[in-house]
């Protein structure tokens, strides 16, 4: 592991130092929507056109990346604490050349930290945030006391949810909730769509809502449609990407992301993310 570690660092370091990664939390307003596949499939299609993605899985007490790619993870961001581990050497590599770190068990530590705890996260976190195009926080469904700082400190949301009633109305009451307290950028996923028109109806009227009652506009991704093929992967335990490229849920994906990466790029500041998420635990 401490050769892994050693190569990925000295594959990282220097040659992307340029960059300051974009963060992004992709969020659910409920629990059963897609979140967790959405959000390594969509940082996977990043990764393949050739963007360097570090996913985080934060989902407190059900995070599942490691089991949707299929792998036994050596460590997990639980590690970083518990064992004043690098944060390279929690990192492991997936499809595409995805790194991503995963949440294992426990993970109220990374909501619970106390100063020593903060600055050695913090630190770590700097380390990367030239080394990345993209760190992505795959977030526990809905907003807790705990998680909203996170959600608040990054540069933009993704809001996954699905045309459930239930789901439309959890996923409005989330976007208010962030939104009361400051402005930030949401994009909005539709997950499960019978067809196309059903999810474009469904994206025009929560932006609709939002709108009309936030004074706030919600930026429409895409829709992924039912999909057999997803249930196949996840039993497959590979994602859908990589388990079936032309079924209809890839196509829709890689959709998605090139709809991301095409839109006109928000500043990012690594020290604003790195400052706000300080601040925002310190004063929570």
């Amino acid at each position: 592991m401490a050769d892994q570690a050693a190569k990925l660092r000295q594959k990282l370091i220097g040659v992307h130092s340029h960059y300051h990664a974009k963060t992004i939390a992709i969020v659910s307003g409920k629990g059963g929507v897609g979140k967790s596949n959405i959000a390594l499939n969509f940082s996977l299609s990043l990764a393949s056109k050739g963007k360097k993605v570090l996913l985080f899985d934060l989902d407190v007490g059900m995070g599942n990346i490691d089991i949707l790619l299929g792998k036994s993870s050596n460590y997990s961001i639980i590690n970083l604490f518990e064992n004043n581990l690098s944060i390279y050497d929690i990192i492991e590599i997936g499809p595409n050349s995805l790194s991503y770190v995963a949440g294992g068990s426990g993970q109220d530590h990374i909501f619970y930290l106390d100063e020593e705890r903060l600055h050695h996260f913090l630190g770590q976190l700097e380390l990367l945030m030239r080394e990345y195009d993209y760190i992505i926080f795959d977030m526990g469904a809905g907003v807790t006391r705990e998680t909203i700082h996170y959600i608040l400190a990054v540069d933009e949301c993704i809001l996954v949810t699905t045309p459930e009633p239930t789901s439309m109305t959890d996923a409005y009451s989330m976007i208010k909730h962030v939104l009361l307290q400051q402005p930030i950028k949401f994009h909005l996923i539709i997950n499960r769509v019978k067809n196309k028109k059903q999810g474009v109806d469904i994206m025009n009227r929560m932006n609709s809502a939002v709108k009309r009652f936030l004074h706030h506009d919600v930026i429409p991704l895409g829709t992924i449609p039912d999909d057999s093929a997803v249930t196949d992967a996840v039993l497959a335990q590979q994602p859908f990407l990589i388990h079936n490229t032309k079924s209809k849920a890839s196509v829709a994906i890689e959709h998605v992301a090139n709809q991301y990466l095409g839109e006109p790029s928000t500043k990012s500041d690594d020290s604003g993310f790195l400052n706000k998420l300080r601040r925002l635990i310190t004063e929570r």
